[in-house]
């Protein structure tokens, strides 16, 4: 396992994960997961989150470095899934609950909801479509949606971009329900 990121803030600041080499799996770089907690506020005492399509951890793992109560972290690939374990157990992550599904299968069958959804699905997987839709039945009425995309973000109905950035190729953005939603 070569490549590694580390956790920027909380209990676990300079911690750092690692990951092995796959296909599509790029890490959210620290520039921008400063900005997104910047966002959020440094701390996410109590809340719950999921991070859907998980790869390196980066931002669930942030997460439950910053004070958040539940974090599940959903990735298909096995091997990372593996890795996503290993470096639970090396942090002492027991909020963290990791679960080796495809994310958009795993969501169409899951109840719960969360009051932070990080989403940064492969770009080329052209799944933002399908799964932004189905983000507003899993997202709690005070809660947002962390979106990385290729391409510019387009909110679904019921949803507002309420920050956004770019970074290189990358397109990020906070969504939260509108008010009339």
């Amino acid at each position: 396992m070569s490549n590694k990121v580390r956790i920027i803030g909380g209990e676990w600041r300079s911690r750092i994960l690692t990951f092995p080499s796959e296909a599509g799996l790029r890490p959210t770089t620290d520039r921008v997961r400063e900005t997104l907690f910047n966002w959020l506020g440094q701390t996410l005492e109590g809340k719950t989150c999921l991070d859907l399509f998980a790869g390196s951890g980066a931002l669930g793992f942030e997460a439950c470095s910053r004070g958040a109560k539940r974090v599940t972290l959903v990735e298909r690939n096995p091997k990372v899934v593996a890795a996503l374990r290993e470096n639970s157990a090396k942090l002492g992550a027991h909020q963290a609950d990791i679960v080796c599904r495809e994310g958009l299968a795993w969501l169409r069958v899951e109840a719960g909801v969360y009051d932070v959804i990080f989403l940064d699905p492969p770009f080329q997987a052209g799944l933002l479509d399908k799964l932004l839709p189905l983000l507003h039945s899993h997202l709690n009425a005070d809660g947002c949606v962390y979106v990385e995309s290729g391409a510019v973000i387009i909110p679904p109905p019921g949803m507002q971009l309420t920050k956004s950035g770019r970074a290189g190729q990358a397109y990020y953005g906070l969504l939260t329900r509108t008010e009339h939603a």
